[in-house]
């Protein structure tokens, strides 16, 4: 199975006894036999079109001579990525053609088919054939319009752009691009079961656009240019779409099932999700039976390699099963409207079924998780931080003439006594069951707290003292504040 930008298969054939005419001639009747279509011809060969297969679009079929050697060639048309083999198969048929051609023509009949050839070509015109072979730049240009969507590889590319999109959003807003923390993933949209437990039902579709690294993106997107250049052009447009975001819905419901303290991101699941769509779609007769055992047996241990990998642990394989087992439900629930491709109306009705039957899986999944206590009374319980924090920080709002007096209270019995009582509220919630990443934000929180303290503390002693000697280390307090602050944004 040739695999690239365009794919292509190709033979070199020597020429032995015959002419480069006689050659010429053989392989335009061949050509003939096949029902391929030429569409240029030149005295050093030809081009032609293929007819079109069940699942791929035609072949271009290019033949050059050049002194005792023929070259044959197939390559993939319509933005092709995989043929399935087709293309070695064009080549295989062409020769299978030429032989029986070459025996069952008298040499008689043949130099008269060659004259009558070689007079039939305009020997004037520019060959078309010996043009330059495809420069760099169009090969790169070629490798970027996998990025722009078309007719039948629409979703595709838009879901890979914007994959890549979030990730470099993620950078520039201080994600580090080999791996971020847990707490950017969090505020990005990842999936967690506490927080689904409490109604961040979006989570289980947007952490499918997230990704845990460059790494992490880059193989997934090329696990979803490899299955989608495959799938969308047999689902269509609207099917592909729904697959993939039912797909990665039915991923994160199995990791929120399953993880109870895991942080799950990445489009991997909505893969392993197309997967399981093609290998129902294997399972059936819509595909060549030729092709499909070659594709069964590829995408088979694509899946099994990566399910045995994801063991390994730091991998949610949850996420990976649960998607391959939605993956397949939603291929077979589409079959019916693939093998009636005139009655649109089917498809539209699977489509609503399917996301009928999700929204119900996701209200059964949600509802049998134990809700996370933990989280929520911490969520209610840090409310009062934030209460305190802001009675604390009046000082900083009494005006210039205010009496000695009403400034060393704001200070020592609002202030200072405020800021204690946030430390000894975040030390109760040490209690909680919290995840590592808000104990550690926690513990920063006690540090910033300790230096509201300290600059506290000189802020009443150059009051009371009248004094301006403590100035600058109250300006050095306050800075380590502004950065500490600056890493919480």
């Amino acid at each position: 199975m040739a695999i690239g930008i365009t794919p292509k298969y190709q033979e070199e054939i020597p020429l032995h006894a015959l002419t480069a005419q006689e050659f010429l001639t053989i392989a335009t009747e061949a050509v003939a036999r096949l029902n391929w279509s030429i569409h240029y011809q030149s005295a050093s060969g030809f081009i032609a079109k293929s007819s079109t297969s069940a699942i791929n679009s035609s072949s271009e079929i290019k033949l050059i001579i050049e002194e005792q050697t023929a070259t044959i060639s197939s390559e993939s048309t319509g933005g092709e990525m995989i043929d399935f083999n087709k293309n070695k198969k064009n080549v295989q048929a062409f020769l299978a053609a030429f032989d029986t051609v070459q025996a069952e023509i008298s040499p008689d009949e043949l130099s008269v088919k060659s004259q009558e050839l070689h007079n039939s070509l305009d020997l004037s015109a520019a060959d078309l054939l010996k043009v330059p072979a495809e420069s760099a730049t169009q090969k790169v240009k070629n490798f970027f319009s996998l990025f722009i969507p078309k007719r039948d590889f629409f979703f595709t590319p838009i879901l890979v752009n914007l994959n890549i999109l979030i990730f470099i959003l993620m950078a520039i807003g201080g994600a580090d691009i080999f791996s971020p923390s847990s707490e950017i993933l969090i505020n990005w949209g990842a999936n967690f079961r506490p927080l689904i437990s409490i109604g961040q039902y979006w989570r289980l579709i947007t952490n499918c656009f997230l990704h845990i690294g460059i790494l992490h993106l880059l193989f997934n997107m090329y696990a979803l240019l490899y299955v989608g250049v495959l799938l969308e052009p047999m689902l269509g447009k609207s099917k592909f779409i729904a697959a993939y975001l039912l797909t990665g819905i039915g991923a994160s419901l199995a990791s929120t099932w399953w993880h109870e303290q895991t942080i799950s991101a990445g489009a991997s699941g909505a893969i392993f999700g197309l997967y399981g769509v093609f290998l129902a779609l294997l399972t059936t007769d819509l595909i060549e039976k030729e092709t499909r055992k070659e594709l069964l047996t590829s995408i088979g241990i694509f899946v099994v390699y990566n399910l045995a990998y994801g063991m390994k642990g730091g991998i949610d394989n949850a996420a990976h099963i649960g998607g391959l087992v939605s993956g397949l439900v939603i291929g077979y629930a589409l079959t019916p409207s693939l093998r009636n491709p005139e009655k649109p109306s089917l498809g539209i009705v699977s489509i609503a079924a399917l996301c009928i039957l999700m929204l119900f899986s996701s209200f059964g999944v949600i509802k049998s998780i134990p809700n996370t206590e933990s989280l929520t009374t911490y969520d209610k319980r840090f409310e009062r931080f934030r209460t305190l924090e802001t009675m604390a920080l009046d000082v900083y709002t009494l005006k210039a003439d205010a009496k000695k007096e009403d400034v060393l209270y704001e200070i020592r019995d609002r202030g200072i006594y405020y800021w204690n009582e946030n430390i000894s509220l975040l030390d109760s919630l040490e209690q909680l069951n919290l995840p590592p990443f808000v104990r550690e934000r926690d513990k920063t929180l006690k540090e910033y707290c300790n230096l509201r303290i300290k600059a506290y503390e000189l802020m009443y002693k150059a009051v009371d003292e009248n004094s301006h000697k403590y100035d600058a280390d109250i300006a050095k307090i306050n800075k380590q504040i502004e950065s500490m602050l600056k890493s919480f944004e």
